[in-house]
């Protein structure tokens, strides 16, 4: 299962890395567009890691705590984006 948690947590650092890139990039009022592509971005990368894992099992769990996660990151740094005038 370390494995697979491996490409779990991959997923959100992705997420995290965005999330930064966002925020020190781009424009206030473009914020919410860097947020929307990062995970549009960590659902793809979360797809194409767990289909790379070769198993079945499990498949549904892993991808819901990637993409969950994911989302969870993306909310929190939305809300410290609006906190700082950058929303």
């Amino acid at each position: 299962m370390s494995g697979q948690w491996n490409s779990i947590v991959a997923v959100w650092v992705l997420a995290v890395v965005g999330a930064t890139l966002t925020g020190a990039f781009a424009r206030a009022g473009e914020t919410l567009a860097g947020v929307g592509l990062t995970l549009a971005g960590c659902t793809l990368i979360t797809l194409c890691l767990q289909l790379a894992t070769g198993r079945k099992e499990g498949y549904v769990i892993r991808v819901t705590a990637s993409i969950v996660g994911a989302v969870i990151v993306l909310s929190t740094a939305t809300v410290v984006f609006a906190a700082v005038g950058l929303a």
